[in-house]
């Protein structure tokens, strides 16, 4: 079944950072990035390549004091990228979820496109750091993205011992339940997957 291409460009700009995300919800993975933190690239990367999702994203941020802002304002536009693509959900799937193993690390994603923000993320990284992307910001990330895409996201590394593999498997396995989530489903006949009638 086919649909319109579901897209949306935001441009966010504060005294800390200004980005700007544009998305293709029914792309072919293509990606071009530009954060200041490579690592960041890195994962953002793996949102379009495994979710079918074409991505850009500039962001120049106060990175002479830490990658905090850019890393939660890249989050928080997304999310509301995301939000303006997706539009009223109709024919959308709404739950997608995913298991993705590196090596020895294992996570779990699972999402739901429900309109209410919530974040479980039980990620214990082994290190404080990978590149130069402080760990502690992944959580900022997401929590940015939820806030602002309005779904409900469990993100759970089941096993791991290296933080880069830790942190791949769950960006990875976020962009593969994405991808389930948004596919259009030819069954739902152009419905709104919810008995409320709306999301």
């Amino acid at each position: 079944m086919s649909s319109p291409h579901r897209t949306a460009a935001v441009q966010r700009d504060t005294s800390e950072t200004q980005v700007r995300v544009a998305i293709d919800l029914d792309g072919s993975g293509a990606a071009r990035l530009a954060t200041g933190i490579g690592f960041f690239d890195h994962m953002l990367d793996q949102i379009a390549r495994h979710g079918l999702i074409d991505l850009e994203v500039e962001a120049r941020g106060d990175l002479h004091i830490d990658g905090h802002h850019t890393v939660e304002d890249v989050g928080i536009t997304l999310g509301q990228a995301f939000a303006r693509a997706v539009g009223d959900k109709t024919g959308i799937r709404r739950y997608g979820h995913a298991y993705v193993p590196l090596d020895e690390a294992l996570s779990r994603v699972v999402i739901d496109f429900s309109g209410r923000p919530g974040l479980h993320l039980r990620v214990d990284f082994t290190a404080g750091s990978i590149g130069t992307l402080d760990t502690q910001l992944v959580h900022e990330f997401f929590q940015g993205f939820v806030n602002h895409a309005g779904v409900t996201l469990h993100i759970d590394n089941l096993h791991g011992h290296n933080a880069h593999h830790q942190c791949e498997t769950i960006f990875k396995a976020f962009a593969r339940a994405l991808r389930m989530a948004l596919e259009i489903d030819p069954r739902a006949a152009g419905s709104i997957p919810s008995t409320k009638g709306s999301l």
